[in-house]
């Protein structure tokens, strides 16, 4: 028996109801008699953010609304006593998360096990705060012991049911790791649905994450979410087209606000796959210097070291010492992660060096970078075919291969990570 008037405590097992047998659970006005039957719950998340605020009750032709706080008692073998007989006619409200339309069936995004899952069903606690019984989500369930129960309520006493899944072991996740995906926006700020969670993961996950969502899902999460969160997502996401649907559903501000956090080249291959009105609109949003990066790289052909070729990098003047790359590096802090190699240039700006940097730490301040540099310098220029870049990285084992311009000067670089995608693509 759950959640009994007046109960002290119960062990975890008792103490737990599930959504599936809420459904159907009889309504007891203060003389027990039954005045309808429990068609939905709901949860009003700007009050509570998992405790079950309102029960929709079907009597007849005509749905009535039951707030939690005039409910006396909640028990499997007798259902729910009421307090008060204020019931008030259902009136959809968008501030309401229903369970039994708007959770159950529906895709939620798993935060800790970083994947999207199907609602089969939802597990509660009674607790009785020393007035009444108060029903609060603790999970939702995703296995195939809520497929079970769902498919034997009503067919089976719920004692058979809950003895019977006792053998099966329970899939679910805790109601805070649970991010219900709502796309639109306004239901969205009525119901306080944070996409907070999804910035903190990896930009790998949430790319797989974003892949198993339907466009409309997809679109919510990246008009939602922190700029650069969404544009490391956007760049991990392995289909360019769906790379450009996502910026496409988004207003422009938004997905120029996405583009200008990307890397200049990874912004341009998404841009490309655009429609030229689209893509000039997304450009006309961006700040000056993404965008003319941006646009310079939009020039070279796709498939030529140009149209590879990433334009951030620490470039020196050949005369530069260890100390003044150090220096030069605390100033670029953004690109330390993923960077391997320097490049020195000459008064006239032509490429004369590559130097690892890996070799900065086992120098003196005072050492010459030129002194660093490797023995041979390998380069291509900007029209170089893709095969040709990609057999350079083969034969000469390269992180990183600087890409020239017709005049010899540095225009960009291509990286090991830029190979690895083309690859993959291929």
């Amino acid at each position: 028996m759950l959640g009994l008037s007046g109960a002290g405590a119960f062990s975890m097992a008792d103490n737990l109801l599930y959504f599936t047998e809420l459904l159907s659970m009889p309504v007891l006005d203060l003389k027990h008699r039954r005045i309808g039957r429990v068609k939905d719950a709901a949860l009003v998340p700007r009050e509570h953010a998992a405790r079950i605020e309102r029960f929709l009750v079907g009597g007849g032709d005509t749905w009535l609304t039951l707030r939690f706080d005039q409910i006396q008692s909640v028990t499997l073998a007798a259902g729910i006593q009421l307090s008060d007989e204020q019931l008030l006619p259902y009136h959809d409200d968008e501030y309401m998360l229903r369970i039994g339309r708007d959770l159950l069936d529906q895709q939620i995004i798993d935060v800790t096990g970083r994947k999207v899952v199907r609602v089969t069903d939802v597990t509660m606690a009674v607790q009785h705060d020393g007035e009444r019984d108060i029903l609060t989500v603790l999970e939702v369930d995703i296995g195939v012991r809520s497929m079970f129960r769902r498919l034997m309520q009503g067919v089976l006493p719920w004692r058979w049911v809950r003895r019977l899944q006792s053998s099966i072991p329970p899939n679910s996740i805790r109601w805070e790791f649970a991010n219900v995906v709502e796309p639109d926006p306004l239901r969205r700020l009525r119901l306080n649905i944070s996409y907070e969670k999804l910035e903190d993961m990896h930009p790998a996950d949430l790319a797989d994450i974003v892949e198993d969502l339907g466009p409309a899902q997809r679109e919510a999460i990246f008009d939602s979410i922190d700029s650069e969160a969404a544009a490391d997502a956007l760049s991990e996401v392995e289909d360019p087209k769906m790379q450009a649907s996502i910026l496409e559903a988004l207003e422009p501000e938004k997905a120029a606000d996405i583009v200008e956090e990307m890397a200049p080249d990874e912004a341009a291959d998404v841009l490309s796959e655009l429609q030229e009105e689209t893509s000039e609109e997304i450009l006309e949003e961006m700040d000056s210097e993404p965008k003319v990066e941006v646009q310079e790289l939009l020039e070279f052909d796709e498939d030529t070291a140009g149209g590879l070729m990433n334009t951030e990098y620490v470039v020196l003047h050949d005369n530069a010492t260890v100390a003044d790359a150090m220096a030069g590096l605390k100033g670029n802090e953004e690109l330390l992660e993923s960077l391997n190699t320097l490049f020195l240039i000459d008064e006239e700006e032509h490429l004369t060096a590559a130097i690892p940097l890996a070799r900065l730490f086992l120098a003196g301040g005072d050492t010459r970078l030129k002194d660093l540099a490797s023995e041979t310098l390998i380069q291509v220029t900007v029209d170089e075919k893709h095969d040709r870049v990609t057999e350079y990285f083969d034969k000469y084992n390269l992180l990183t291969l600087p890409v020239v311009d017709d005049e010899g000067k540095l225009a960009g670089v291509i990286t090991a990570d830029d190979i690895i995608s083309l690859l993959r693509q291929k």
